[in-house]
């Protein structure tokens, strides 16, 4: 894994650019840029090292997407199969060993303290995020690398800010080839997987795809190895296709699909707190709760490039579903309530990008964005009625509600990447945002960076940025309160303000050193100060977030870096401090308990999601012919848990192994064996314990797997 910076720089096509890889604005690597064959030292924005194709499209491709000033995690390839589970491991998984990512439930994880806000990138092309959560749908084995983008973004990046994610998948032309194989082990777990690519002519296309069956689904709800009813299926597919119309022209889909069937675990010893049907006692072991979570996605884009301008044109479609369906007599009894739950979101957008090499000193970036979300909520909420003094009586009816709402988002930017001497870059730009939906706003985003390379091995950044966040379109509901009043469905705080655009000044300083060739060190502080901050809570027994604003909002942090490659050698370790805290819930208001409520309108409170410590390191070692073993820590100081958010749950320490093994087998070709073991220790600990703002569900972590795979190229 690496950090770095991605910049323009320009070269013949065909011709291998053997830069080393400069590290740039908080969070890059750096590495000392020397003259090869007599040529003058590089400026400080050039690429890492690659090889650019004898075709102007897909060079284009690769630089339009610029991050200059900002902070940049690499993991590539080579990095990915070094990490426990390799290509089968969930992109969620993958991202933990970036710095400053917390791991939450559901493969959810928190970058820099946020809640989500986090901006997926398919080879340069925004995808709004799913119901669900987007990191499940990707599993590694379709993709060459996985970058992540902190800090003060510049003005291409907008409307989700926390991080970008920026996924660039395997190429038939490339990576010609694939594989087949089974893997399987612990908690009942099988899946088959298959990924094949190609080149014919001008087309190429890479397809991956595999089924998972597991009796781990979701986390269990106690500290024991295994929880009833939590069975799984999971399909995954991914596929891209690129067709050369020209030289300088390419035309580009990428489609990818995720349904999955989940049973809800059910939480021994519930007491029955209500009567309903006729019935007074439960139980709660036998419970028998469903979700299912779909997921799918198409982009067209055209590239092309012609002289000093390359663009890049894309359209989009996401569609995205959750259904719960409750366990009517057990929720009835355990809760008074049991709420079947269907919403889907359909996404449709239009980007282009463009980046023109006006001269020497200036590239000038520019572009535009335009979507529309339709979400769909539909809910059918069994009640109990209520007497005169607010008590529950045996008469359950069904609440029908249904609402559709739509929102629109429209932004442009432009940015001039401006070379002030051979050690100062600038980046200087500013976006327009509007959204239109259940809440309008609108708002001009300033962007500044500034790079300076103070010696051929250190490099410091200073950047500023403007953000502006609309509302998650996809996690929006808006129900008819009254409908519920007098029954046990009722909120407690009555009010339901619409879910507001957020924004925010971001400050962000990065200093990175180059220790020798092979090892970087770096540091980064962050601050960000919100209006209207933006979280996510699980109110209810579906497993699905609500959004909701606090009136004012402060994250700021500080990120420790390290990362070592020589050879067959991979190392990496990161330590980040956080803290993220709002006050004063303004919108959604019925979500939350009246004591907190009222608790946090006058003071600030830790955000439910919030990690103060977070650590990660990964080692990856090839010792001989065809051989790789690698290992990852993981530490975490808990998220919080308590009245208010006040406290947190206990900290713990987790550490995982691989290792893998090439092989030849006369006339069967070549054979890959994996060995997997995930939480060696058998550490319990726990990701929530039910309390705090916006947690509704107890979750553990894994608890000692055991994996194995074994896979034949094709």
């Amino acid at each position: 894994m690496r950090r770095r910076d991605r910049a323009r720089h320009p070269a013949a096509p065909g011709r291998r650019i053997p830069w080393p890889l400069l590290l740039l604005a908080g969070g890059c690597l750096q590495a000392e840029a020397r003259a090869q064959d007599g040529e003058p030292e590089a400026a400080p924005t050039e690429l890492p090292e690659l090889v650019v194709e004898a075709r102007p499209s897909e060079a284009a491709r690769l630089r339009i997407p610029p991050a200059l000033g900002a902070s940049v995690t690499e993991i590539d390839r080579e990095a990915i199969e070094s990490l426990p589970l390799g290509g089968s491991a969930p992109l969620s998984q993958v991202l933990l060993q970036a710095p400053g990512v917390a791991g939450d439930a559901q493969g959810d994880i928190h970058v820099r303290g946020d809640h989500r806000n986090l901006q997926y990138r398919i080879d340069g092309v925004m995808i709004p995020e799913a119901i669900g959560g987007f990191a499940q749908l990707f599993e590694a084995r379709g993709l060459r690398s996985v970058s992540l983008i902190t800090g003060a973004l510049p003005a291409q990046f907008g409307l989700r800010t926390a991080g970008v994610i920026d996924l660039q998948l395997r190429s038939g032309a490339e990576n010609p080839g694939g594989s087949a194989g089974l893997s399987g082990g612990s908690h009942g777990t099988v899946q088959p997987f298959l990924s094949y690519g190609a080149a014919i002519g001008p087309f190429e296309y890479y397809l991956t795809g595999s089924f998972l069956r597991s009796d781990r689904g979701f986390e269990n709800p106690t500290p024991a190895y295994t929880a009833r009813n939590n069975e799984t299926e999971q399909l995954r597919g991914l596929g891209s296709f690129g067709y050369r119309l020209d030289d300088r022209t390419r035309l580009a889909l990428i489609a990818g699909t995720n349904q999955s069937r989940f049973q809800v675990p059910a939480v021994p010893d519930q007491p029955a707190r209500f009567t309903a049907f006729g019935q007074g006692s439960l139980d709660s072991a036998d419970l028998r709760a469903r979700q299912w979570q779909r997921g799918s996605f198409g982009v067209l884009a055209l590239q092309r490039s012609e002289g000093a301008l390359d663009t890049q044109l894309s359209a989009y479609a996401r569609q995205s579903s959750l259904n719960y369906l409750p366990d009517l007599l057990g929720e009835m009894l355990a809760n008074g309530v049991a709420a079947e739950t269907r919403r889907n979101n359909l996404s449709i957008g239009l980007q282009a990008d463009a980046t023109w090499r006006a001269a020497a000193a200036h590239t000038l970036r520019f572009g535009l964005l335009a979507s529309t979300d339709t979400t769909r909520n539909r809910m059918a909420t069994t009640v109990l009625p209520l007497d005169a003094a607010g008590n529950a009586f045996d008469a359950p009816r069904t609440i029908a509600d249904r609402a559709t709402l739509t929102q629109q988002l429209y932004g442009l930017y432009l940015q001039d990447e401006w070379r002030l001497t051979e050690r100062l870059t600038a980046n200087l730009g500013a976006r327009f945002d509007i959204v239109q939906g259940p809440a309008d706003g609108s708002q001009l985003s300033p962007r500044a960076n500034l790079v300076w390379r103070a010696t051929e091995t250190t490099t410091l950044a200073l950047g500023y940025a403007r953000y502006f966040t609309p509302p998650p379109a996809e996690l929006l509901a808006r129900p008819t309160l009254p409908l519920y009043a007098g029954t046990t469905a009722a909120p407690a705080v009555p009010g339901i303000g619409p879910v507001l655009p957020e924004s925010a000044h971001y400050f962000n300083l990065g200093l990175r050193q180059a220790l020798g060739e092979h090892l970087t060190l770096g540091a980064e502080a962050y601050y960000r100060q919100s209006r209207n901050l933006q979280d996510l809570g699980q109110f209810g027994t579906a497993y699905i977030f609500s959004p909701y604003n606090y009136r004012d909002g402060r994250l700021y942090g500080v990120e420790l870096t390290a990362s070592y490659r020589d050879g067959p050698l991979l190392a990496h370790g990161n330590l980040a401090y956080g803290r993220a805290e709002g006050r004063d819930p303004v919108s959604n208001q019925y979500l939350l308990d009246p004591a907190e409520y009222a608790y946090a309108r006058g003071k600030y409170v830790r955000l439910d999601h919030l990690q103060t410590i977070t650590g990660s390191a990964g080692l990856g070692y090839r010792p001989w012919p065809g051989g790789t073993v690698g290992g990852t820590l993981v530490y975490a100081s808990g998220l919080r848990r308590g009245f208010a958010n006040s406290e947190h749950v206990t900290p713990y320490l987790t550490a995982n192994l691989s290792l893998a093994q090439e092989f030849e087998l006369p006339r069967a070709g070549r054979w890959t064996a994996r060995l997997d073991l995930l939480n060696i220790g058998d550490r319990i600990y726990q990701l929530r314990d039910g309390t705090g703002i916006g947690v509704s569900a107890e979750q553990y972590g894994l608890r000692r797997a055991v994996f194995v795979s074994l896979s034949r190229a094709l």
